[in-house]
C-alpha cells in the first residue's frame, strides 16, 4: 500500500507535457473503503490506530471516482497537464490550507519544472534502455 504514496501525496514533479504529445494528471481519489483494505490483521492493530482508522472519512467508490472521471472525459481540463488534482479540483500547493482543511494539496517540489525536466530525462533514458 506504500508504493503508491510519493505519487498519491503529489510528492512527484509534474511534467506540464505540451508540445510532446502527452497529456497526463496526477490524482488522490481519497480513501475509499474497498477490498484492498482486507490484508490488514486487525489484531494487531493497535487501538489508538484503529481508531483512527474508524474515524477516517471514507468515500464511496463513486466520490473516489469523481475526480478520475472529471479528468478523463471533462472538456474543462482538456489539454491540460502536468497538474495535480483532489477534490475535483487543482490542488493547492500544500502550504496553502483551504477554509474546509480537507485537501492535501501538491507538494511544492512537484511544481518544480527543473526537476520535472529531470524525470522526464530519466524516464526516456530508462525507456530506451
Amino acid at each position: 500500500m506504500r508504493g503508491d504514496a510519493p505519487a498519491a501525496k503529489g510528492d512527484l514533479p509534474l511534467q506540464p507535457s505540451s508540445g510532446q504529445g502527452i497529456t497526463a494528471n496526477a490524482l488522490m481519489p481519497g480513501g475509499i473503503r474497498t477490498g484492498l483494505q482486507r490484508h490488514l490483521d486487525e489484531s494487531s492493530t493497535d487501538p489508538e490506530q484503529e481508531a483512527i482508522f474508524d474515524a477516517y472519512p471514507w468515500r464511496t467508490a463513486q466520490q473516489g471516482a469523481a475526480t478520475s472521471v472529471l479528468l478523463a472525459a471533462s472538456p474543462l481540463v482538456e489539454g491540460i497537464g502536468g497538474r495535480y488534482f483532489e477534490n475535483c479540483n487543482e490542488a493547492l500547493p500544500s502550504d496553502v490550507v483551504p477554509a474546509d482543511g480537507e485537501a492535501d494539496g501538491v507538494a511544492a517540489h512537484a511544481l518544480d519544472p527543473v526537476a520535472a525536466e529531470r524525470l522526464w530525462q530519466v524516464s526516456e533514458d530508462l525507456l530506451a534502455s
